[in-house]
């Protein structure tokens, strides 16, 4: 979920969308978010490509490509396309979602949206450590999965996330204004989780925590 401190800079800068109501309900589908991500990473595709990297039928993929399609999220490919096969690309480079309220207004859209959202990332790590033995040994060596238990207020943890994403902000983003990047450059997904823990007991006073 996103910071909105910075939501004016980040959608001009990247052709983002902040989800309202009606897009927070075509994306709460894991299908829907997966081949977002595709045309987002390969570029324009058929439904038929689109179809084999999921591992689901043509007819399922091209189903949740007009889902997309009439919520604005992706768009025909009409340089591409012909009277046999329909091309499609992605409207916009990121998806934004953070409205309190909207999330207590459409609780299950929400939910469905960021389990999706979850899957998505955790299939993105898989793939990863599948590709780890075959990588040159400078991007072994950076490819990082840590995690840091903290005990935050909700203000320091709002500030620990602004913090981290202002440094995220100083690096390259993987849009159309990437085009000038060194030629060694290769995409790099930073996945950043800020989670609430919010049955574990507070260690007792004057007492680490174990």
């Amino acid at each position: 979920m996103a910071d909105l401190s910075g939501e004016a800079r980040r959608v001009a800068e990247a052709g983002a969308v902040v989800l309202d109501a009606k897009g927070l309900r075509a994306l709460a589908h894991p299908v829907r978010v997966r081949l977002i991500g595709l045309l987002r990473k390969h570029g324009p595709s058929t439904a038929t490509r689109l179809a084999e990297r999921l591992g689901v039928n043509s007819a399922t993929a091209s189903y949740h490509l007009r889902r997309l399609g009439a919520a604005g999220f992706v768009e025909e490919d009409e340089e591409r396309g012909n009277s046999r096969e329909r091309w499609w690309r992605s409207v916009y480079h990121a998806t934004w979602f953070d409205d309190p309220d909207l999330a207590e207004r459409e609780p299950d859209a929400a939910l469905s949206y960021l389990r999706s959202v979850a899957a998505f990332y955790t299939l993105c790590a898989q793939r990863a450590l599948e590709d780890f033995p075959a990588m040159p040994r400078p991007w072994r060596e950076v490819l990082e999965m840590s995690g840091w238990p903290m005990r935050l207020t909700p203000a320091e943890a709002a500030s620990l996330r602004s913090e981290l994403r202002e440094v995220i902000d100083r690096y390259r983003h993987d849009t159309p204004a990437a085009a000038d990047a060194p030629a060694q450059a290769e995409r790099v997904s930073v996945i950043m989780h800020v989670l609430p823990e919010l049955d574990t007991p507070a260690a007792p006073s004057g007492r680490p925590a174990p």
